[in-house]
């Protein structure tokens, strides 16, 4: 089966795009490599098994000239999480936030700490989801 990206994902991926269109992509993904598999056979960029859907993305962080933006992004995809549940988790700098906790942030323990990307996890009911996030620095009102 074909691995292909949630629309949840792709919409996202889109609006960092539309939002900083000469971002550096260096760090961008979606799929799995053959050895991210074997480190990690529980990831979202591994495909679903029975669908093939990817529910994962990384994006650079170097958003801009602005290194602020990474950080305040990783905080606003958070509470957006908290508040909307379209999102499973985010992690960025060494940290995670998720349900777990309330959407709070706590530290990463995997093996890469996210300081060159973000890492977004969206839920499997956001499979076929395109409607836009509503987040400030993706031109959002939230």
């Amino acid at each position: 089966m074909k691995p292909w990206l949630s629309k949840a994902a792709v919409q996202f991926r889109k609006q960092i795009d539309e939002c900083y269109p000469d971002r550096n992509i260096k760090s961008d993904g979606w799929v799995a490599s053959l050895a991210h598999l074997s480190r990690a056979p529980k990831s979202d960029h591994n495909p679903d098994p029975k669908t093939g859907c990817v529910r994962a993305i990384d994006i650079t962080a170097r958003l801009s000239d602005d290194k602020r933006i990474p950080e305040y992004l990783a905080d606003q995809i958070r509470l957006y999480g908290k508040k909307h549940g379209r999102i499973s988790y985010v992690i960025f700098d060494g940290r995670i936030a998720s349900p777990v906790l309330g959407w709070r942030w706590r530290k990463y323990r995997g093996a890469s700490k996210h300081t060159h990307h973000l890492h977004i996890s969206f839920k499997k009911d956001q499979d076929n989801n395109s409607i836009p996030f509503d987040i400030p620095l993706l031109k959002g009102n939230e």
